[in-house]
């Protein structure tokens, strides 16, 4: 939470110090902080996922899909009618 308090501009007095706060963060100081926590969910997740895991991911973009089959036209349409279904004509017309 201090993380997100120093990031976000909050004071220290929710801190338990009671005293006054310091001064604020510089944007060095926050970068790294930032820095430090988005490594540490990297790590996090590395070792959350399993090497299949991990493999899959990599080879994701080389993966089989098969070929499309059937046309543009579904099921209760005909070519004549122009893609539009019969229930979606008007009553009267």
């Amino acid at each position: 939470m201090g993380f997100f308090r120093r990031l976000l501009g909050g004071t220290g007095e929710a801190d338990g110090g009671g005293g006054p706060a310091g001064p604020p963060p510089t944007q060095t100081q926050l970068d790294e902080e930032e820095r430090a926590h988005e490594l540490e969910i990297a790590r996090f997740e590395q070792d959350r996922t399993t090497d299949l895991m991990r493999r899959q991911q990599r080879y994701s973009d080389k993966s089989w899909t098969p070929p499309a089959q059937g046309g543009p036209i579904r099921a209760g349409e005909s070519e004549e009618d122009g893609g539009a279904e019969s229930g979606d004509q008007e009553p009267g017309g």
